[in-house]
């Protein structure tokens, strides 16, 4: 037997109360949010954290890489901070920093406000500055050989047709240290014009208009309209080339491989050496925990320091 609920003429039905509704519905859209990121979530455990623990486990150890390795605890890093060489290659990463990051980002603004003018053949220019992005930077590396070469180079195949002294690329350390610093600014320089260019055509003609009106010449519109307005890309930029300068390897190893008596060398081709060549695998871990440790932290106190010159303006 079924009964009935008869409901009065007038009178509506029970409802669940907003409250109820408002809960079932963030708690729907939470699960729903949680499963779009599981999948970036899941590599991002299996890529990054995984092997990021794994090399701090390493660091910790004494090991070939090969069996069992045995524990020394922080004994790896306080070999660190009495190794030559390892401050020879923080000295030279941190000079390759200076050097690259804003000769790159200067580089890549100027080349964008050009392209973002009325220049002729800008495609063709664009693509010839974009090009190297699209090559790895053993490539890149590869061809910088070609050009820097002391032996066979372009560079001094001209010098030495001019009667002037050839420069000792490979066996020079100035000479070294800077052609790996020119090949690293033309790898970089298209990617750095690309995020500017961006953010130039995102500014509103009027306000170059408004300031041209008030007797402002080029460089005071570049100076007081152009760079505060690419400020957010500027501060991407810094982030990303200071991580890339801290983390060079592959144009430093074919170009000059470190030498010569360690004038190139960096302290990813310094743990590399120590981890596939000398087999020295937990020393070359703890060297890349310090690298990852001295790129949080830059990257911490910048984004601190953006974030407190925003809130003040």
């Amino acid at each position: 037997m079924v009964t009935s609920v008869v409901v009065p003429a007038g009178t509506e039905a029970p409802r669940r109360p907003p409250a109820v509704r408002s809960r079932r519905w963030i708690r729907g859209e939470s699960w729903a949010g949680y499963a779009f990121i599981a999948p970036t979530m899941v590599l991002l455990g299996l890529f990054v954290l995984l092997p990021l623990g794994w090399a701090l486990a390493i660091s910790l150890q004494h090991t070939n890489g090969f069996g069992e390795g045995r524990f020394v605890g922080l004994a790896n890093y306080g070999r660190l901070v009495a190794d030559p060489l390892f401050w020879r290659s923080a000295l030279n990463t941190g000079l390759f920093t200076l050097i690259v990051t804003p000769g790159a980002m200067a580089l890549g603004l100027g080349a964008a406000v050009l392209l973002n003018s009325l220049l002729p053949a800008r495609a063709l220019f664009r693509s010839i500055l974009i090009l190297p992005m699209s090559i790895s930077g053993v490539a890149t590396a590869l061809v910088g050989l070609l050009i820097f070469d002391e032996n066979s180079g372009v560079i001094d195949k001209i010098l030495r047709s001019l009667g002037l002294p050839a420069l000792a690329w490979q066996s020079g350390g100035v000479a070294a240290f800077a052609s790996v610093v020119l090949v690293t600014l033309w790898w970089r320089l298209g990617f750095n014009m690309l995020i500017y260019l961006a953010a130039l055509q995102g500014i509103s003609p009027e306000l170059y208009e408004a300031a041209r009106l008030d007797g402002a010449g080029r460089w005071r519109m570049f100076r007081f309209v152009t760079v505060p307005l690419v400020g957010p890309s500027s501060f991407f930029l810094l982030i990303m080339n200071v991580i890339y300068s801290f983390q060079v390897f592959d144009i430093v190893f074919v170009l000059t491989g470190g030498g010569p008596q360690n004038a190139t060398s960096v302290l990813v081709t310094y743990a590399y050496d120590n981890g596939f060549v000398v087999r020295d695998q937990g020393y070359a871990a703890a060297i890349g925990v310090v690298l990852l440790l001295l790129t949080l932290v830059f990257t911490v106190v910048q984004w601190r320091i953006s974030r407190t010159r925003d809130l003040v303006e």
